[in-house]
């Protein structure tokens, strides 16, 4: 069981029947009565985002949920195909299931699938991924003086702040936890 002191960004639980992702939490202790948890919710199966409140020291059971190594493979017809690297069966994914990790999937990447009742409920990209720039403007010469970032648009559509010295074909290494620039990699 986890506990509302157990909350962490990220963390899973069952919630209403269904698993749920942690994504904002916050502890407030009112004036004579017992603290209360302020929670924001991610369906993971709907997607929809839940605001609850519940008591300090309810409890709840740990979302069951299997993780699995997928390979993505192509989009057709707004389905996302996916094959079990274990099994190599193709799993289609609705937009829904797929929307947060597609800004850092490129076509052969390896994912983490998150199953639920044997069911495929959301896609997981890896930590840290190798994107080539496709788009952002040109860096002049003392651009870097002022230490600012320019945006570049990636091969896979996301857009990424980055210095000026960056150019179109870098690849460059990102954190898919917050979307930020790390590296340029050569």
């Amino acid at each position: 069981m986890i506990s509302t002191s157990d909350f962490r960004k990220g963390r899973k639980i069952q919630y209403k029947g269904a698993p749920c992702e942690i994504i904002d939490f916050l502890h407030a202790k009112m004036g004579r009565g017992g603290a209360l948890v302020k929670t924001k919710l991610k369906n993971l199966i709907t997607g929809a985002v839940l605001d609850d409140t519940f008591r300090s020291g309810e409890k709840f059971e740990p979302a069951n949920l299997e993780e699995k190594d997928m390979q993505y493979l192509y989009e057709q017809d707004g389905m996302y195909y996916f094959m079990d690297t274990e099994t190599y069966e193709q799993i289609p994914l609705s937009e829904d299931q797929f929307s947060e990790a597609k800004k850092w999937t490129k076509d052969n990447t390896v994912v983490k699938g998150l199953y639920f009742k044997g069911q495929p409920v959301s896609i997981d990209p890896p930590m840290f991924v190798e994107l080539e720039v496709t788009e952002t403007d040109p860096g002049f010469k003392g651009d870097t003086a002022s230490g600012g970032s320019k945006p570049a648009t990636v091969e896979t559509g996301a857009v990424v702040k980055v210095p000026f010295h960056i150019s179109i074909g870098d690849v460059l290494k990102i954190d898919t936890r917050t979307g930020e620039y790390i590296e340029r990699v050569k």
